[in-house]
């Protein structure tokens, strides 16, 4: 599973992180973020120790996703050494996401 992000969380989980990290912001009530969810947790299990794979619930914790310009969701941020460095807005299949990661590994 994915791990959750909070407001709180993610000065520490994401933008401290020494491993890649793949941020996917969503919500309980959007279909799309739904479709997206399980390839998100299985990308969290297949790069276990190489990436830290989260979710920030966007209803619950809304600093980060104003500050890094969230405006629809699921928006799939990437980061590295703190700097955004890939962005997938909407569904996408799951080999885009794994090659965001895999082009930082």
């Amino acid at each position: 599973m994915a791990l959750a992000i909070t407001d709180a969380t993610f000065d520490e989980v994401v933008l401290k992180s020494d491993k890649p990290v793949m941020v996917d912001f969503w919500a309980a009530w959007c279909g799309p973020c739904r479709m997206v969810g399980p390839i998100i947790d299985e990308l969290s299990a297949e790069y276990e120790g190489k990436v830290v794979v989260g979710k920030v619930d966007v209803d619950a914790n809304q600093e980060f996703a104003a500050k890094y310009g969230v405006r629809n969701i699921p928006t799939v941020l990437v980061f590295h050494n703190g700097e955004v460095v890939g962005k997938q807005v909407g569904v996408a299949p799951k080999q885009t996401y794994a090659d965001s990661l895999d082009a930082l590994l």
